[in-house]
């Protein structure tokens, strides 16, 4: 018996830090949709225990309507007032471009390079000095945030990523086949023929290209707030990464290796669904069995800010059936423009428990999920036309019911996944055991460069000697030859 209540206790005691939990910084510099995604993850670890402080900017501005709870810390910082006036026009100006189908990389290396002086000036503010002595266990960091992943560096802490989309939009070390994973940004599926390889070839290295010049923005940062022999490169950083957290699925997403510190957590803002307002209750019901349509372009584009698009839209919704519930502020709705008896525009609407909605247009199309139309070729009666097919083509019903069957049957909800995996690498000291070597490799190293070059010279070496041995077998012959004749 002794030996039994030791051995209890021992167990116990092995689990003792884990039911104790943990103390973890969750870090978004970002507004609109990242801070929603980490204001999600932050209460999960919260309620699994773990003791959570939310870093975040205080002046964030939250649509009426909008449910915002919480139980964990806040770690509020604004950045200057002429910061934010620069950044607001920068990111207006960036966002109407992208609407008109133009948006030159300047734009958001100008973006990126405003976002490069935040990151000093809040590096260099007292808000660090609480964070420093906070003996956090972890940090969590938004994935497309590189100032978070700066924090995290300064603080000394192990971190990990949580990436609120799917891969391409930045590299931190995957294998990437570009045979069969296409690039983010280029209009490619997983099936592609010879020249869908040779233009994905090209679009890898124009991204990888671009990721180096928007990471060179952050080098003036870098240099003023790190020690020269502790300077990393932001890739490094995120190769440092204990895990990455993928907010998608491969319900939608295209299979692909992965790594074993990258983890899938697609629907990590998924809640149960709740009653609607009765507002939107009754707008749904007068529409009967037509059903609606729900308009929802993500927190950051403002379709408003092209009057011509906003207008085609809406008479393309004017032509349907069905009622339109449209995420669109009422505010900037022009004046001249009567809204249509089946279209609601509202500030925010609970989209969650209105419908799911796969945000990827490319995959959406190769999973027969919908169709697209590019913002330069909107025009009403082609958008009425393409919701008309979708509305009335069964087989897009089917398939979006197939990819919400394999979102739904995991084993474990995102949720667990998210918490599960993070308990594991606090209960063992770190992710070193998920991450490969090919991190620590010279890049030469990880392409097979110097493997390649060996063989090359072995390769020649070989075919001079036996030129030289021929050569000399030759002479030989010529020589024996010559004697005879003698």
């Amino acid at each position: 018996m002794p030996g039994q209540r030791a051995l209890l206790l021992a167990f116990l005691g092995s689990w003792l830090p884990l039911l104790e939990g943990a103390r973890i910084l969750t870090v978004a510099l970002y507004g609109g949709s990242h801070y929603l995604l980490m204001d999600r993850v932050s209460q999960i670890l919260q309620d699994h225990g773990h003791d959570v402080s939310f870093l975040h900017q205080s002046d964030l501005h939250f649509p009426s309507g909008f449910k915002r709870e919480k139980t964990y810390q806040t770690v509020h910082w604004s950045p200057p007032e002429d910061f934010k006036q620069e950044f607001k026009k920068n990111l207006d100006f960036f966002t109407k471009e992208a609407l008109l189908g133009r948006s030159p990389l300047t734009n958001l290396l100008k973006i990126m390079k405003l976002f490069a002086t935040q990151c000093s000036d809040l590096l260099r503010t007292d808000t660090m000095g609480p964070l420093k002595n906070g003996s956090f266990d972890l940090v969590v960091v938004d994935g497309l945030d590189l100032c978070a992943f700066l924090i995290a560096e300064k603080l000394a802490r192990p971190f990990v990523a949580v990436l609120g989309t799917t891969f391409g939009v930045t590299h931190f070390g995957l294998p990437e086949p570009v045979s069969y994973v296409p690039d983010f940004h280029s209009p490619l599926t997983d099936r592609m023929d010879f020249w869908g390889r040779v233009t994905n070839s090209l679009m890898f290295f124009i991204s990888s290209l671009r990721q180096w010049y928007i990471h060179a923005q952050f080098e003036g940062t870098i240099r003023e707030h790190f020690p020269e022999g502790s300077r990393r490169l932001l890739l490094h950083l995120q190769q440092k990464a204990e895990l990455w957290f993928v907010n998608s699925d491969f319900a939608f997403d295209f299979a692909r290796p992965l790594l074993p510190n990258t983890v899938y957590v697609g629907g990590l803002m998924a809640k149960p669904v709740e009653p609607i307002p009765q507002e939107l209750e009754d707008f749904i019901a007068r529409f009967g069995e037509a059903g609606f349509v729900l308009v929802a372009l993500g927190s950051v584009v403002n379709v408003a800010q092209s009057q011509q698009a906003l207008e085609q839209m809406h008479r393309a919704f004017a032509q349907l059936p069905q009622g339109v519930i449209w995420k669109c502020s009422p505010s900037q709705w022009p004046k001249h423009l009567r809204l249509a008896a089946n279209v609601k525009i509202v500030d925010w609407l609970p989209q969650s428990d209105l419908l799911d909605q796969p945000g990827n247009l490319i995959r959406v199309e190769a999973k027969h999920l919908g169709v697209t139309i590019p913002i330069e070729q909107l025009k009403a009666e082609t958008l009425a036309l393409k919701m008309k097919q979708v509305i009335g083509d069964k087989s897009y019903k089917s398939a979006a019911v197939a990819a919400s069957i394999i979102r739904r049957s995991h084993p474990l909800t995102p949720a667990q996944r998210l918490v599960g995996w993070i308990d594991h690498i606090l209960q063992t000291g770190g992710a070193a055991h998920l991450k490969p070597h090919a991190f620590q490799q010279p890049w030469y190293e990880q392409y097979l460069l110097d493997v390649f070059l060996f063989l090359l010279g072995v390769i020649l070496g070989t075919v001079w000697l036996c030129g030289k041995l021929l050569g000399l077998v030759a002479r030989g012959l010529c020589g024996a030859r010559k004697l005879k004749r003698a």
